[in-house]
């Protein structure tokens, strides 16, 4: 009679021929592609097992932003904002900084061509008084500016120094209404007298005759005569050119070169001997 129940292997086989299977696995994973279809289907069959075991971090994440209070949301909209500013203010400085060094750059240019000596000066300050076209700038008798000093600019002439104090002076522009100088047309050496109409934008061409030979789009430059503005810086360009038959002269009018209220930096022309005294 056979026994009901037949022994089997014993446990210490068992976990032999387990471990031998396991060996005969990973060689085959190692040094074989046999395998890669296997491990690609048990990761498809993992996923939702991560997906699971994720998901209480994710709730916890969502019910964290939900349950965030009005007052903590106001603070980070002011914080952000705050931010805002910032950054635009230092945009702005670097704008500033970078046309400053520009303007710099073309005054450098500038004091290149020009053969008397030049000093760079800053305005300070303009006159409150809309009817004078006067600005204030940070050099004065100290540093060899005088009165009657020229002004001038990376463009062309500004005006000259009326008042010169030791470490400041007050310069008068040439399109004050008081102010006229002596030019000529670039084209021709047609010369005139430009005047100052009390408009940043705009001077006039005094006593010019009706038969001069000037046209729209001349180039002005000082001429010279008087002394006070040396020869040869652009003073303006003609925009207009009205001739009446009744009249003897002409109406002619000149845009200024100079960035009249534009121009932060300046150039001081100081000249051996320059003589003292008022506006031409």
């Amino acid at each position: 009679m056979k026994p009901l129940f037949t022994r089997g292997p014993s446990p210490e086989s068992r976990i032999l021929v387990l471990g031998l299977v396991a060996a005969a696995l990973i060689v085959i994973g190692l040094y074989t592609d046999w395998l890669q279809p296997l491990r690609e289907r048990a990761a498809d069959l993992a996923a939702p097992f991560y997906w699971i075991t994720g998901a209480p971090e994710r709730v916890g994440d969502w019910a964290g932003e939900q349950l965030r209070t009005r007052e903590e949301l106001l603070e980070e909209n002011s914080r952000l904002k705050r931010q805002i500013l910032l950054l635009e203010q230092r945009s702005q400085l670097l704008a500033a900084v970078k046309a400053e060094n520009t303007q710099l750059k073309e005054l450098m240019n500038s004091a290149e061509s020009v053969d008397e000596r030049v000093l760079v000066a800053q305005v300070i300050g303009v006159s409150p008084d809309p009817l004078q076209h006067v600005l204030m700038i940070d050099k004065g008798r100290d540093d060899g500016v005088q009165q009657g000093t020229p002004i001038m600019d990376a463009s062309g002439l500004l005006g000259q120094v009326i008042e010169a104090g030791d470490s400041v002076s007050r310069v008068l522009l040439i399109t004050d209404a008081s102010h006229a100088l002596p030019v000529q047309v670039l084209r021709n050496s047609v010369r005139a007298v430009a005047e100052g109409t009390g408009d940043l934008y705009r001077l006039k061409l005094r006593h010019l005759a009706n038969t001069s030979d000037i046209r729209e789009g001349d180039l002005l430059l000082s001429s010279g005569l008087g002394g006070r503005f040396p020869a040869g810086y652009p003073v303006g360009e003609v925009i207009s050119v009205k001739r009446d038959p009744g009249r003897a002269f002409a109406e002619v009018e000149v845009l200024p070169r100079g960035r009249m209220n534009r121009s932060r930096f300046v150039l001081a022309v100081i000249s051996e001997g320059e003589p003292s005294g008022g506006g031409e």
